[in-house]
Order: C-alpha cells, then structure tokens, then sequence
C-alpha cells in the first residue's frame, strides 16, 4: 500500500515540477506577440547578403539584371534560386518566443554562431542577424539582432539555407547559351559524325547524308548541352595542364555549335575515364564532372536521329487540301467557320471530318524504308505520279500570320510489300510507306461532299 502511494505522490511531484519549469518561471510577457518580427525588409530592397559560420563567410551580390554573383571565398556565377531563398528567410524574420527580454549573456545561448548580414539599397550599414546553438526541444534557434538586447527563439525552417554549402550556392549550369540561336551543330563521337543546319524545313543534315533530321532530337541534344550541370568542378581557370591532366587535349567527343547572331561558335570537348566525365567549352574557363552522362546522345547515329515522317506539319493548321489520283482534281479549304467548302463562295460544303481525317492519316505517314539519292525519278514512277497531294497549313496564333505547304508525290506501288514509293518534293531522298493510306482517297469528288442536314421534325 505504502509503495502505491509512493508512485502517486512521484506523479503528482513530476507535475508540479512541470508547471514550475514550463509555466511559472516563463514571464508572462516573454510570448511574442502575433507574428512579432525581427527583421522586417523588402527581399527586394537587398541587393547583398553575407553568411559567415566557423571560419567560412559567404558574400553575395546582387548585379543589374536581378542575378547574384558570389563574391566570397571565390568570385564566380551564384544559383540565383538558391540566393533567393536565402534572402527571403531573413529578410521576414519571424520571432517564435522571446526568451530573454534584456540584460541576457549570448555566450550562454552559443551567440553569434553564426551571422547573417544584409544590405538595403541605399544603407551603408547591414541589417545583423546572430544565430546561436539549436533548441534541442523543437529545433528553433537561439538569435538577436544586432542592436536589439532581446534573446530569441527563430523557426527550424532556417536550418535548409543556413547549412547549404558553398557548392549549393553556386551556378553549376556553367555553360548555358540560348538553344534558339544555335543555327549550326557538328559532331565528332566515338560511334557517330554528322553535321546539320538549321533551314525552313527544320534541322537538315549535310553530312554524311542530306536528310530531314527529328527536331525533337537535335533540340534535345542542344538542351541538354546547355543546361549541363556540374557534378564537381575540378577546374576554375583551365589551364593547358589542366586540361592534359584531364584528357581533353584528345578528346573523344566534340560538339561545335555555330550561333551566328551573336558571332560565336562554342566546342564542347569530352573526355571519359573510368567512372567521370570531363567537360570543357570554348567559352568558358572551367572543367566540371556534370550530374548526368550525355555521352550516349552524343553516340547516336544519323539513322537514330533522322526523321521518319514523309511531312512534318501540324494536321489541325490545315487549312487547304489539294489531290490528284488518275482524273481525280479535287481542292477543299476550311473557312473563317471552320467549316471545308470545294468553293470560295462557300456553296458546296465538302465533308470536315472525312477531309481532316484525310489530313491526318498524311500528317502519320511515316517510312520503313529510306531511298538517299536516288539516281533516276523513272525508276521509282515518280516521273509520271500516281498521286499528288499537297497541304497547306496557316499559323494564326504566330505573331506575323504565316502560311506553308508541303506536297508528297506517289510513284510506284509494290503490292507485294505493300509498299508505296513517294517523295517529299521539298528533299532529295525517297519513302517506302505503307500503301494503306491510297485506299483512303476519295474516288469522286462525291465521296467527300458533306451530308444534307438532318430535318428537325427527324431530330427529334
């Protein structure tokens, strides 16, 4: 019975000692007050921020586009995102519990661990926040302001920009350009060398063929180049034994990228040894290991990269359809309605959904087989067609209305193969296509004509 009673009045003594510990020592002034600040600023006002912690001071400052460059330990491009966030946790700087109100010992609270500086446009002296030893009761931090006597508690969500390092805080897209501008690629790969430009019809290979390269693929590879990211930066300022030391004075890889609106032309050079890679640009004074491996885009071949479609265009722009298939002549164009007349008066209303699904089975029509530099049009039945179709396509959405056709011309059929031969009269090379998509001619002009329509009294 005694020992029961013992337990009891422990329990009832770890309570009270709790109530004396948690609420009758905290002043009843020391809670702050509904979002009570300790720094209230403009992020954009600042346009500097220093971060010291042990021996290490990161300074940042802010240049006249709104970008950051890292001014301490070394001067190069800073992660503007990761400034950003770093500005904006201090510059509205919450107070979570006032623990000292004045006459308080910093020491005792391990302050100044740790110190952030920021400056205002316009103010010589910087906003200080001194940050001290962790709560270890809910991960706050002991800080004050410079010329404020209070000790306070500041939120945990501190503890992401307060640990990052010099490596987060740096650019590590060093070799960033504008894919747009590129007009020009030539690449020497272990597997692969090929030449394109840019042209009206795309991005054209010149070499080792003259083909339709996929856009997809070429911007790809370019967005890829520009947006590679360092992994590690093993040199600041290469040097000619800098890059002997890392194999890129033979490298096995170069891109060379002419950007003629600005005059430049960029050469990637890579090199792969063991389990890195090494990178280099022309415009840029750094070696980097990037975070992902490009090598294997940089492998592909031209029969990889080029464009299987006989035309490229957008089936839904199409705003004209012209045919020819033995007396067949037939021409439909789609209206201000939206709807496809035979004529311009728009008295003969042709089908809209046979025509557009026409249009897309052309704009899906893609090779099996290609046919580079065919020596004579006769050997193919080009030089008398089966068909001709040509398709024009409006983009109204473009800032100066544009307007572009592509005509495909049917040759021979191999009905064994199934196989139709047709070109693209804007190239050189030939298709061989399923010759499926001749059965979806129209036989007469009839069959495309739109149905009368449906009497109300039949509607309902």
């Amino acid at each position: 019975m005694k020992f029961k009673t013992t337990i009891i009045l422990a329990g009832i003594f770890a309570g009270l000692l709790v109530f004396v510990l948690f609420v009758e020592k905290k002043p009843k002034d020391a809670a702050a007050g509904p979002e009570e600040k300790l720094v209230a600023l403009v992020s954009a006002d600042i346009d500097k921020i220093s971060l010291r912690r042990d021996t290490e001071t990161l300074t940042f400052q802010k240049d006249d586009k709104g970008g950051w460059t890292i001014l301490q330990p070394l001067e190069t491009q800073a992660d503007t995102t990761e400034v950003e966030a770093l500005v904006s946790a201090f510059a509205d700087l919450r107070i979570e519990r006032v623990v000292e109100k004045e006459n308080a010992d910093p020491k005792k609270y391990e302050i100044p661990k740790r110190e952030v500086a920021l400056w205002v446009k316009g103010q010589a002296a910087p906003v200080r926040v001194l940050l001290g030893a962790e709560n270890a009761l809910d991960k706050t931090y002991y800080g004050r302001k410079e010329g404020d006597p209070r000790i306070v508690l500041l939120p945990g969500t501190l503890k992401s920009p307060l640990e990052k390092t010099f490596f987060d805080f740096r650019r590590k897209d060093v070799f960033n350009f504008e894919t747009k501008d590129v007009q020009g690629i030539k690449l020497q790969a272990k597997g692969a060398r090929w030449e394109a430009r840019k042209t009206e019809d795309g991005w054209m290979f010149s070499t080792p063929l003259k083909a339709l390269a996929k856009e997809s693929a070429i911007t790809g590879l370019l967005d890829s180049l520009s947006g590679l990211k360092a992994k590690e930066f093993i040199a600041e300022a290469k040097t000619a034994a800098e890059i002997q030391k890392n194999g890129l004075d033979k490298p096995e890889y170069s891109v060379t990228l002419n950007l003629p609106a600005s005059g430049r032309e960029i050469v990637y050079i890579f090199h792969k040894a063991a389990d890195k890679t090494f990178v280099t640009t022309s415009s840029s004074t750094k070696i980097i290991v990037p975070e992902t491996d490009i090598l294997p885009d940089l492998d592909k071949k031209t029969a990889d990269l080029r464009e299987g479609k006989v035309a490229v265009f957008d089936a839904w722009q199409a705003a004209k359809v012209v045919l020819r298939k033995g007396s067949l002549r037939l021409t439909a164009e789609k209206s201000t309605n939206d709807k496809w007349y035979f004529d311009a008066a728009r008295k003969e209303e042709a089908d809209g959904s046979r025509v557009e699904t026409f249009i897309r089975r052309i704009e899906s029509l893609e090779g099996a087989e290609f046919v580079d530099a065919p020596k004579s049009p006769a050997e193919f039945g080009l030089d008398k067609p089966e068909a001709e179709i040509t398709i024009v396509t409006r983009d109204a959405a473009a800032a100066k209305p544009t307007e572009k056709s592509v005509t495909v011309i049917v040759g021979k059929v191999d009905q064994n193969k199934k196989q139709a031969t047709v070109r693209n009269i804007r190239f050189d090379y030939l298709f061989k296509v399923d010759s499926s998509f001749l059965d979806e001619f129209p036989k007469e002009k009839k069959d495309w004509i739109a149905p009368p329509p449906v009497p109300s009294e039949a509607k309902k």
